[in-house]
């Protein structure tokens, strides 16, 4: 690897360094340093792809099941930052100040629960897919179908978010039309996915953590630096910006503080940043709870999230790399609201004009007069981030297609060749039907993966909850719970999708308040497992070998 890798390395750094100087806009033109940094790093993943390309099903599955604990917690840390981490954290908070924050609350704390409930135990059932579990645990055909089919949906929702991050950095760096930058994005990531499955997916997710991390620290330092707040410990120094954004910056206070385009620091006193429900930003009490608690359990219901636990040799290394896995994923977290902050203050001038909160954290950047080149590599961590989300997201759609529907029920029979011929096909559609959902831009990246969240909240996430730690739970419990969990499901994303469509269907007002489509989870998720519970205790019980394997192997 390091044969290949090196070379072009060397051969690219002189161009890079030439390209440095290139002017960067705010909007539109093509920026060639930004350009040369994301084409370097698109075929870095390829070629990573390529030397650790998935040669049997173990491989694209579970990455042969030989991922070490802290390679393992960096590729969760990578797979989950996604678009909405390291660009849709941002624009929440830009946007809505102090509100935004339920989304890191709910996000860090789905992990929490995770390590606690769940990690381990996943390990230790042994299967591939969060469809393996489900059909196995449930003893049902049809169950593991239904979850199979739950998975794919959930994949292509968060997908969704992803695909229209990659959109707009592609957008931003070679300054071509949106639908042009998906459909270019989208074939990228599709090819090195197609290639590598999860073990170059796995290696790639590693690579990638590292481009994220260092690219979305190192502007932040200079931008403290430059501006004069502690520049030491940005995460910390940024609450002074805080204060600035709250209390207001006078004229004569910000002459000598201005962005890349001249304009002074002044600022109007917005109080409302630092509050978490306030009447002036539309946000109530109710949604910043419905929020966190939503992502929380929606976090440990995620498919792909679940396959991460699958590439290890151990449970207690499942367990470990969830621990590591924080561990990488809350230096980012951390250090996503000083963008917010700095964003709102270098971007009040009025001549500024209306920026796209999905790419704050570049524009961000570009106000603060930061080289053109380190802005080029936010870029590039912005898609680096997608990328390795999406990866792991269709793996675990193609995987659900492949394992679950196609080899478990349609064909048992299918050679391993076969399936992984379905697999890539499954990848191949998922990808054409998420681009095309994408173009649509029905709203921010943060809210559109939250759907998903919420989706896997109400289905997936009492399975295994109650699959785990409740012996009681049978096949009849766990339909009832899905029908339940999946209406409201259902019930929310239509009236979603209505409103976008700007159809105004009964009691809309009502319903998309209280069921709205990044927190249906509050009331579907309890719903799901109370009906679970009900039903389970009214019928037949739950086979004495799966009890005893619970007692014996999940939690011995």
């Amino acid at each position: 690897m390091k044969k290949i890798l090196l070379p072009f390395v060397f051969i690219s750094l002189p161009t890079l360094l030439n390209a440095a100087t290139a002017s960067t806009t705010l909007e539109g033109g093509f920026k060639v340093g930004p350009a040369i940094i994301l084409i370097t790093i698109l075929i870095l993943f390829v070629l990573v792809g390529i030397v650790f390309r998935a040669k049997d099903t173990t491989d694209f599955y579970a990455a042969g099941r030989g991922i070490s604990k802290v390679g393992s917690g960096m590729a969760i840390a990578s797979n989950w930052m996604s678009a909405a981490s390291f660009l849709g954290m941002a624009a929440l908070m830009y946007g809505s100040g102090y509100h935004g924050l339920a989304y890191v609350v709910g996000w860090t704390g789905g992990y929490v629960l995770l390590l606690i409930l769940m990690a381990g135990q996943i390990r230790k059932y042994g299967k591939y897919t969060a469809a393996d579990f489900i059909g196995d645990r449930y003893y049902s055909k049809s169950l593991r179908a239904v979850g199979a089919i739950i998975a794919i949906l959930i994949s292509i929702s968060y997908c969704v978010g992803q695909f229209g991050g990659i959109g707009l950095m592609f957008k931003w760096v070679m300054g071509i039309d949106y639908t042009l930058a998906v459909i270019i994005g989208g074939a990228v990531v599709l090819s090195y996915t197609l290639i590598s499955g999860m073990l170059g997916a796995t290696k790639n997710m590693q690579i990638q953590y590292v481009i994220i991390i260092v690219s979305f620290l190192i502007p932040l330092f200079i931008l403290t630096f430059k501006f004069d707040y502690f520049w030491l410990l940005p995460q910390i120094g940024y609450g002074s910006v805080v204060s600035d954004v709250i209390n207001g910056l006078p004229v004569q206070e910000a002459q000598n503080l201005v962005n890349s385009l001249g304009h002074d620091f002044a600022i109007v006193p917005s109080p409302e940043f630092a509050m978490p429900w306030d009447p002036s930003t539309g946000k109530t009490f109710f949604q910043w709870i419905a929020i966190a608690f939503s992502l929380m359990i929606g976090t440990a219901g995620l498919p792909h999230v679940i396959q991460r636990f699958y590439v290890v040799p151990k449970a207690r290394d499942a367990r470990w790399s969830v621990v590591w896995g924080l561990f990488f994923i809350c230096i980012l977290y951390w250090s996503a609201p000083a963008y917010a902050a700095f964003g709102k203050i270098l971007s009040a001038h009025p001549e500024v004009g209306t920026l796209a909160k999905d790419a704050i954290v570049v524009y961000t950047a570009q106000l603060g007069n930061i080289h053109p080149l380190i802005v080029g590599l936010l870029a590039a961590g912005g898609v680096s981030a997608a990328f390795s989300t999406v990866s792991g997201l269709l793996v675990a759609g193609s995987s659900a297609f492949a394992h679950d529907l196609y080899v478990r029920v349609i064909n048992p029979d299918a050679s391993p060749k076969k399936q992984l011929l379905y697999a890539r096909l499954a990848t191949i559609l998922m990808t054409i039907i998420v681009t095309l959902i994408a173009l649509k831009n029905f709203a921010l990246i943060g809210q559109l993966v939250a759907v998903a969240f919420s989706l896997a909240g109400c289905t997936i996430f009492p399975l295994f909850l109650l699959g785990i730690w409740w012996s009681g739970s049978n096949k009849a419990g766990a339909i009832a719970g899905l029908i339940a969990g999946g209406l409201v499901s259902i019930v929310a994303i239509t009236y979603f999708i209505a409103g976008k469509s700007g159809v105004s269907l009964p009691a809309h007002e009502f319903i998309s308040y209280w069921l709205e489509a990044w927190y249906f989870a509050w009331f579907g998720a309890p719903l799901a497992i109370i009906v679970h519970i009900i039903v389970a205790r009214m019928t037949k019980e739950t086979p004495i070998e799966i009890r005893k394997f619970l007692i014996e192997q999940v939690h011995s």
